[in-house]
Formats: C-alpha cells, sequence, structure tokens
C-alpha cells in the first residue's frame, strides 16, 4: 500500500477536513505560509547573521567559508531534481513531515561544526532542505489544491516568506547574543520541529481529490460551470521537458536569485561605498521583510488577472531599474526606495513563476517538473556572491558590477516573453 495512503488510513479519526467550516484548501495555504517562514535556517539572511561569530571562533578566512557556502549550495540544486521525484511518489504530508526531521538534525550536525567538511555537510543539507525543499513543497501545495485562484493564493502564502525575512535575522542575532552560536542552531532547530512538524503530520493533505474536494472548493454540481478544473491537461515529466516552453522558463528566472542573492550578500559593502554606514545598511535590510508582506500580497492578486508571462517580464524589467537605481543612491531614503523596488521584482518573479508552472502543465506531474526548476533557481542563488564579488576586486566598484550584470534580466526578459503555453495531444490519463 502507498506509505501516504496508510498515514491517511492511520489519521482518518483526525477528520479535520469535514470539520473544516471552509474550503480546506485555505488551511493548506496557511500550512505552506508556515513552510516558507520555517525555511530560515536553509536561508542566506539567517546564515548571514552566524558568519561574523563562527569565522572567529572557527579561525577559517572569508573565503573559505563563502566557498563552502557556495558547493553546498550547488550540491543542494542538484538534489532537488530527486526531491522533485520523490515529492511525486510519496506525496507532500510524508516527505515535509521528514524533511522537518532533518533540519532538525542538519541544524545539530551545524551547531558541531569542527571541520570544512562538516561544513560543506550542513551546507548541504540545510540549503537542500530549507532554501529548496520547504519552497517546493510549500509553492507546489497551494499550485494542487487552487487553480482559478492560485496566484491569490500564493500571494497569501508568500506572506510566510516576508516575516521569516523580517523575525529570523533579529531572532538569530539575539540568540548568538545570549546563547552563543552553537546553542542557536539547535534552537533554531527546535522552533522548526515545534512548529512545522505537527503541521505536516495533521494538517497538509496532498490533493483536494485525496479528500473528496475538488480545486478552488468547487461543488461536484457545479463542475459544468468551471470548465478550467475538470479539463486540466496533465503534462508527465518526460512531456515537458521536450516543449521549448520548459526552457523559456527555467532560463527566465535565473537573474533573480543570482542578483538579489548577491545584492543581499553585499548589502552592507555596497550601501558603504554610496557613503552609508553599517547601522543605516543593516536598517535598511530590516526592510525587506515588510516590503516583501505588501508586495507579495500585490502581486499574488494580479498572478490571476494578467499573463504570468507578462509580470514576469516586468519583475525582469523592475529588477533593471532597480540596478540602475542602486547606482544613483547617496541618501537614506534612495537606499529605502532601492529596497522597495527589489522587493516588487522578487514578488513579481517569484509569484507569477510559481502560477505558471501549474498552469501550463498541471498538477500531477508538478513535483518532477518543478525540481528541475527549483534546482536551477538554488543554483544560480549559489553563485550570486561570486559576480559582484569577482567584478569589485577587479574594478573597485559595485557600480561596474551592476552594469555588466544588467545583461542578465535583459535575457530573461526575452524569455518570459518567449515562455507561451505549450499545446499537447489530448490522451487518457491513468
Amino acid at each position: 500500500m502507498n506509505i501516504s495512503k496508510e498515514m491517511d488510513i492511520n489519521f482518518r479519526n483526525f477528520n479535520i477536513v469535514d470539520k473544516t467550516p471552509f474550503f480546506y484548501g485555505w488551511v493548506i495555504v496557511f500550512v505552506a505560509g508556515v513552510i516558507l517562514f520555517c525555511s530560515a535556517p536553509g536561508q542566506t539572511y539567517v546564515n548571514s547573521v552566524f558568519l561574523e561569530p563562527m569565522l572567529k571562533e572557527l579561525g577559517w578566512s572569508r573565503t573559505v567559508y563563502s566557498a563552502t557556502y557556495t558547493m553546498g549550495s550547488l550540491t543542494a540544486a542538484v538534489m532537488m531534481i530527486i526531491v522533485g521525484r520523490v515529492l511525486d511518489k510519496f506525496g507532500y504530508r510524508l516527505i515535509l513531515s521528514l524533511l522537518c526531521i532533518l533540519l532538525g538534525l542538519s541544524t545539530l550536525w551545524m551547531s558541531n561544526v569542527d571541520s570544512i567538511y562538516k561544513l560543506f555537510i550542513a551546507f548541504a543539507l540545510l540549503r537542500t532542505i530549507g532554501q529548496g525543499s520547504f519552497q517546493l513543497v510549500s509553492t507546489n501545495l497551494v499550485s494542487t489544491w487552487f487553480i482559478k485562484r492560485r496566484g491569490f493564493a500564493t500571494g497569501i502564502s508568500s506572506l510566510g516568506q516576508g516575516a521569516s525575512m523580517f523575525v529570523f535575522p533579529l531572532l538569530a542575532h539575539l540568540l548568538i547574543q545570549n546563547f552563543g552560536w552553537r546553542s542557536s542552531w539547535q534552537i533554531l532547530g527546535v522552533i522548526v520541529l515545534a512548529i512545522l512538524l505537527p503541521l505536516a503530520v495533521f494538517f497538509v493533505k496532498d490533493s483536494p481529490e485525496k479528500v473528496g474536494l475538488l480545486p478552488d472548493g468547487v461543488k461536484k454540481d457545479e463542475t459544468d460551470d468551471n470548465e478550467e478544473i475538470i479539463s486540466e491537461i496533465n503534462f508527465t515529466f518526460a512531456e515537458a521537458i521536450m516543449t521549448k516552453t520548459f526552457w523559456f522558463l527555467v532560463f527566465s528566472v535565473i537573474a533573480t536569485p543570482l542578483i538579489i542573492t548577491g545584492l543581499h550578500f553585499h548589502h552592507v559593502s555596497i550601501l558603504a561605498t554610496k557613503g552609508l554606514g553599517s547601522g543605516l545598511a543593516a536598517f535598511t535590510m530590516s526592510l525587506f521583510g515588510p516590503t516583501a508582506l505588501i508586495s507579495n500580497f500585490f502581486c499574488g492578486y494580479l498572478a490571476d488577472k494578467i499573463p504570468n508571462r507578462y509580470l514576469m517580464a516586468c519583475g525582469q524589467i523592475s529588477l533593471i531599474f532597480t540596478m540602475l537605481w542602486l547606482v544613483t543612491i547617496t541618501e537614506i531614503w534612495q537606499a529605502i526606495i532601492y529596497v522597495s523596488m527589489a522587493s516588487l521584482s522578487m514578488s513579481l518573479v517569484h509569484t507569477s513563476y510559481t502560477v505558471i508552472w501549474a498552469n501550463y502543465y498541471g498538477r500531477k506531474y508538478l513535483g518532477s517538473i518543478r525540481g528541475v526548476s527549483s534546482s536551477a533557481t538554488v543554483g544560480f542563488s549559489a553563485l550570486g556572491a561570486l559576480p559582484f564579488g569577482i567584478i569589485y576586486d577587479r574594478t573597485q566598484s559595485y557600480d561596474q558590477a551592476l552594469y555588466y550584470l544588467i545583461l542578465i534580466p535583459i535575457f530573461c526578459c526575452f524569455c518570459s516573453l518567449m515562455a507561451t503555453k505549450p499545446s499537447k495531444r489530448l490522451t487518457t490519463e491513468n
């Protein structure tokens, strides 16, 4: 018997779906938001807080630490292809439950790091689970439970990411100040387990059909008025990769993880070259969370109203203007506008990119299909800090890096516009 089905039988007495007075998909949206919130231990905005105290105790160079982080992230990128396949085979509840436990063990491992190879393993695990797998599970869950309101639901769940960016860097800083970096990693692992594991076990349902529902809360006697739901076409992974749209989509998003990660990593240094001190830089960095909360909600609403490839292109155009604006910064108010523009570009790309995969290729094999795109996202995120650092070392100017790298979002904008909806010969689904 399928393991996910066995778990459904084991918990059938806890029939939360029937007891929910509204469409259960909104519970899934809440859980998806919590998943993104709890992805923090694997994200750059938390790992960067641990950088200085870890280097101070362990005595490693910044170059060695950064290179190990990059190699661990590239390993995570490869692993995402496997994670996507496993999600399709075993379902979201089981895999998310296992991922929660593994993340807790990974933070425990990180707290005992005393060599480079242990640090590499820790980064590979944390990035695979937190930055990659949690993101994939969260976005795919929402896409599975919604079709007509997929964009709005994705925008709501994305609020969890903004909240995470706001809460966890400060929390990690306070924990390190009071308990040291080793205990802080352990505490973060316990927090994730305590919050997310019960939700994964008791509240996650793999799809609306498995609990007798239809996407968006549509009633079975209303299907005649919801052609979009009953006529959904599902591509297999093999069929999807044979379409040119698949590859346009994969390459349409590489600019955002690459450039935004680089901007986050070098945020303090970039603003220092603009005459802003580290205190002001830290303040503006803290604004990414609140601005992301607003822009995610707004972009989620737009994703149901405007073709997603156009929104993705708008996100790349916004990123281009963000980079050009960053060159001109001399005052704090300009830095605040920069943060707002960067958040908007991230939200436009992330929300529409999440929605478009399920809209184009269906829900049945979404794990395998999105696994490849997640691999590209994590991989380019891993490389984000390098081009800024290399170009700065050679030119002594972050402005030159911005001018050179602006070619990437231009390329991504073209790919976004070319990603038209693929067609498939209708066949009987098994």
